[in-house]
């Protein structure tokens, strides 16, 4: 394969040469995404997506320059994809009803997650960190795309008044300093206090969907349904709402 030229900015419609590589590069993405599912991140390898989509390893490199740039292209699908999967399930609830819509979106995160595995632990799990540890940044995408997803209906809730949170006084001076970080990553401009609320949900949530996905406590807890429904009904009563009438 010779050199792949640079794509157009959109003046012109794309050559041929740059509609194989973009679909070879949508291919490639997709195998990913199938060997991780049936393996696990650590059974994935350059060299067996190109043999899966019918190229060379080293025709491969010209599009992930190793396997660690691969898993990254799937963590963004992925994050896609769960996002969209999230909102979906809000939007099937009643537009004014927030505590409705936070309870279908976290259960669509349970049931995602769960449903997914392998794909969890690349988005959230150990693979996760490894990737975050190699580089910088890069927590940047699910925080921006699903914390920017949470903070608006949290954002909806503070507008509406009724929500009980810390002052910034309140709060830590480091800690604090660490939510507002945290709340321009993910575009919301909501008083660190709200923030806060938003954080402490998600430790509860994140520790669920771990025991959940890995299975801990699986002989008493054959289903983490209820422990869900519990655990989110105390979250939506810190924030002054509950569930839907169809959900309890």
């Amino acid at each position: 394969m010779g050199d792949i030229p640079a794509m157009h900015d959109g003046s012109a419609s794309p050559s041929r040469r740059e509609r194989l590589r973009a679909e070879l590069e949508r291919e490639a993405r997709l195998e990913a995404r199938r060997l991780t599912a049936a393996h696990g991140a650590a059974g994935l390898s350059l060299s067996a997506v190109a043999r899966s989509v019918g190229v060379s390893p080293p025709a491969l490199y010209r599009y992930f320059k190793n396997k660690n740039a691969l898993i990254l292209a799937m963590y963004e699908d992925l994050t896609a994809e769960f996002v969209a999967t999230v909102a979906t399930a809000s939007q099937h609830e009643e537009p004014e009803d927030i505590g409705a819509q936070l309870y279908a979106a976290t259960r669509a995160v349970l049931d995602w997650s769960v449903a997914h595995p392998a794909e969890f632990d690349v988005l959230m799990g150990a693979t996760y960190a490894r990737l975050a540890a190699a580089k910088p940044g890069m927590d940047n995408v699910l925080l921006r795309d699903l914390g920017g997803f949470f903070g608006a209906l949290f954002t909806r809730l503070w507008e509406r008044g009724g929500v009980r949170y810390p002052t910034a006084d309140e709060i830590e001076p480091l800690l604090r300093a660490q939510l507002l970080t945290y709340g321009k990553q993910a575009g919301q401009d909501l008083p660190p206090g709200v923030t806060l609320l938003m954080i402490t949900c998600w430790r509860q949530i994140y520790g669920l969907l771990c025991m959940a996905v890995y299975s801990h406590l699986a002989t008493p807890f054959d289903s983490y349904v209820p422990l869900f429904n519990n655990m989110m009904d105390d979250l939506l009563a810190l924030l002054g709402v509950s569930r839907g009438p169809h959900q309890r």
